[in-house]
C-alpha cells in the first residue's frame, strides 16, 4: 500500500472506519436495498462513504456488503471515485458483518492484504448519510479515553412493554433513556476482543455494539450527545427526507465572482441584489487566479454554488484555476459543486464570440470537471445599454442552444436559483 499523507486525528491516534452495508431493506420495501437506493442520482451508501472520506485523518474505510452486492459496491467506488475504501463480504447478521469488517485489520487469512490495525475504529451505518466531522471527532476522543463511545439522542416517543396477553405491562420513564445512534467508536483491541468472545446468540440477534463492549470487556461506553441529522434511513419516506435535506444543503449559499471592470461589476451588483432575498450571497470582485483570501475563505466555508461573470472569449485559465481550488479544498467530495459561467456579450467587445470550436472545448472541459463532481453550466448574455437581455440559455439539455453546456447526465435536472435580473428570465 502506498503511504498516505493524512491530517492529525483527535488525540493523535490512528483511526479507521467500518460501515456495515449488508441490510436487505425489508422495512423500506422494493427490490433494491436502501443503501443502494439513489438520492439525487447517487446511491445512499456513497454519501456515507464520502462523509468519512472528507475526514482526512481516517486512514481506511471498510464497507461490508452482502455477497451478491460486492460487484455493485465496487462499481459505485469506481464511478464516484471513492478512495481509501475496501469492500468486504458481510455475514448473515449485522454483528457478523461488522466482525468481518474488523477482521481485515487482524486476520491475514480473511483478506488478500492485511490493513494496518488502527488504535481506534469507528462503526457507522451506511444508511446515515449526514454525519459531520465534529461528532465523529467527539466519539473518537471519548473512545480513546473510555475505550468505547457512541452518539445518543433524546427519545421522541415513550417506550412501553406489552404483556403476554397483548396488554400494557409497563412503560419506561422517557427522560431517563436515550436512543442509541451512530457513529460509535472503540479502541480496536476492545471491540475486536468483544466480537471474538461473542456468543452465537449475540452475533445473530444483537444489534448494539456498545453492549458487546460492556458485556464481554467490561468497558462502559461514554455517551456523546449527537445532532438531529444522525437519523437513519429506514422507510421510503426517509429517502424523500434525505433528498430534501441534500437539496437544502446545496442551495444555502452562492458566491458571485466578477472582475473589477465597470461593466462586470455592475452585473456583480445586480445578481446578488436579486438573489439575496432567497439565498445567502457572497459577492467578490477579483480574478480567481489571484488566489484571493476572501475566495479561499468562502470555499473553506463549504459553499457549493459559484457564478463567474466575464466578458472574455473563453476564460478557461481562470476557470481551471477555480476548479483546482475547489478540488484541493475537498468540497466536491460529498456533494456536487455547481459552477455557472456567465459570458457577457458586449457589442463594443468585437473579439467576443463563441463558435463551434469553443463550444466543443467547453463541453470537453465540462465532462472532465464532472468527474471531479463539479458541474459546469454556461450562460451567454447580450449586454446593451446598461441592462441585460437575451438570447441566453441555462437549459438542462444542450440541444436547446449552442451556448448551454454542462457536465451532468442526460435527464438529470440542474439546481436552479435564478430570479429575474433585469430582463433575464431563465
Amino acid at each position: 500500500m502506498e503511504p498516505r499523507s493524512r491530517g492529525a486525528a483527535p488525540g493523535g491516534v490512528s483511526v479507521s472506519a467500518v460501515l456495515p452495508a449488508g441490510g436487505s431493506g425489508e422495512r423500506l420495501g422494493g427490490a433494491t436495498p436502501k443503501q443502494f437506493c439513489a438520492v439525487q442520482g447517487r446511491p445512499l451508501v456513497s454519501y456515507a462513504v464520502r462523509a468519512m472520506e472528507r475526514i482526512s485523518w481516517i486512514s481506511d474505510i471498510i464497507v461490508v456488503v452482502s455477497p451478491e452486492n460486492i460487484e455493485t459496491m465496487k462499481t459505485i467506488i469506481e464511478k464516484y471515485g471513492h478512495k481509501r475504501v475496501t469492500v468486504v463480504e458481510g455475514g448473515i447478521t449485522r454483528h457478523r458483518s461488522i466482525f468481518n469488517g474488523l477482521k481485515v485489520f487482524a486476520e491475514n487469512e480473511f483478506s488478500s492484504h492485511l490493513l494496518q490495525k488502527p488504535e481506534v475504529v469507528i462503526i457507522h451505518d451506511a444508511v446515515r448519510p449526514f454525519v459531520e466531522e465534529d461528532i465523529v471527532s467527539k466519539v473518537v476522543m471519548a473512545a480513546k479515553e473510555h475505550g468505547a463511545a457512541g452518539a445518543i439522542r433524546p427519545l421522541v416517543s415513550t417506550v412501553i412493554a406489552s404483556a403476554a396477553d397483548g396488554c400494557l405491562d409497563h412503560s419506561l420513564e422517557r427522560a431517563r433513556y436515550r436512543a442509541s445512534e451512530m457513529p460509535q467508536a472503540f479502541l480496536f483491541d476492545i471491540i475486536y476482543e468483544a466480537y471474538q468472545q461473542c456468543t452465537d446468540y449475540d452475533l445473530d440477534y444483537g444489534t448494539e455494539c456498545l453492549h458487546l463492549a460492556l458485556k464481554y470487556c467490561k468497558t462502559n461506553a461514554k455517551l456523546v450527545e449527537g445532532t438531529p441529522d444522525l437519523w437513519k434511513v429506514t422507510y421510503k419516506r426517509d429517502l424523500y427526507a434525505a433528498e430534501s435535506i441534500i437539496k437544502d444543503n446545496l442551495s444555502q449559499q452562492v458566491c458571485v465572482i466578477t472582475s473589477v471592470k465597470e461593466t462586470l461589476a455592475q452585473v456583480g451588483f445586480l445578481l446578488p441584489e436579486s438573489l439575496k432575498s432567497q439565498i445567502k450571497v457572497e459577492a467578490i470582485s477579483i480574478s480567481p487566479s489571484k488566489n484571493d483570501s476572501c475566495l479561499q475563505s468562502i470555499i473553506s466555508g463549504q459553499c457549493y454554488n459559484f457564478v463567474c461573470v466575464n466578458d472574455k472569449r473563453w476564460a478557461i485559465q481562470e476557470t481551471q484555476e477555480l476548479v483546482d481550488m475547489l478540488e484541493k479544498s475537498n468540497i466536491p467530495l460529498l456533494y456536487p459543486v455547481v459552477l455557472i459561467l456567465v459570458h457577457l456579450d458586449i457589442p463594443e467587445n468585437n473579439s467576443f464570440s463563441i463558435g463551434m470550436e469553443d463550444l466543443t472545448m467547453i463541453k470537453k472541459f465540462a465532462r472532465e470537471t464532472k468527474k471531479k463532481n463539479i458541474l459546469v453550466y454556461g450562460l451567454l448574455i447580450q449586454y446593451k445599454r446598461h441592462h441585460l437581455a437575451g438570447p441566453f440559455a441555462a437549459s438542462g439539455d444542450s440541444k436547446f442552444c449552442c451556448c448551454s453546456y454542462h457536465g451532468i447526465d442526460k435527464g438529470q435536472k440542474p439546481r436552479t436559483y435564478w430570479p429575474t435580473v433585469g430582463s433575464i428570465r431563465p
